[in-house]
């Protein structure tokens, strides 16, 4: 019977971490070229983000040439370049993942001035109905629920019953002092 529940536990788990979806939020200070890589797990996810310079408004007069950015799969032999911006402050980007993969992230700096960049990525996953739990494997699940709510049930009248007996205990202490 702890094997069954054990199975279907690690199910849950496992369908839990198919729906948790990556998010990588950072700061970066660029010189020349700085890079960062995520790994997609699955052909067809959604990869989104944005970055921008930080105070770029403040430092940089109008004839600042910007930051350039590329996204490029580089798992491929050819590294196949997926998004490309040139002489930028700061943008969106989204794309679905041609294949699953190592992806590089890179911005390149054309002054010798170091830039700080805020950078965030999201990859993000929508599972297919064969990845998705079936009925009959969530009926176990809720009859356990059901038994985990009638204990925290217990656990709360206990906790009620040893606060009440607590406050009786304290008055009658007061009583014979």
């Amino acid at each position: 019977m702890e094997s069954k529940w054990r199975k279907i536990w690690g199910l849950i788990g496992l369908l839990l971490l198919n729906f948790v979806n990556n998010v990588s939020s950072l700061s970066l200070t660029i010189t020349k070229v700085d890079c960062v890589y995520e790994i997609v797990r699955s052909e067809g996810d959604i990869v989104s983000g944005n970055f921008v310079v930080v105070d770029h408004h403040i430092f940089w007069s109008s004839d600042h040439p910007g930051i350039d950015f590329s996204v490029t799969f580089i798992t491929s032999p050819g590294g196949d370049i997926l998004h490309n911006l040139k002489g930028t402050s700061g943008d969106k980007f989204s794309f679905k993942a041609p294949r699953s993969g190592l992806y590089q992230f890179c911005f390149h700096n054309p002054l010798s001035t170091p830039e700080t960049i805020a950078f965030y990525i999201h990859i993000g996953h929508i599972p297919n109905e064969h990845n998705l739990a079936k009925n009959e494997h969530l009926d176990p699940i809720n009859v356990k629920i059901a038994e985990l709510r009638e204990a925290l049930e217990a656990v709360t009248t206990e906790q009620k019953y040893l606060k009440a007996r607590d406050a009786v205990h304290r008055r009658s202490k007061l009583l014979y002092r």
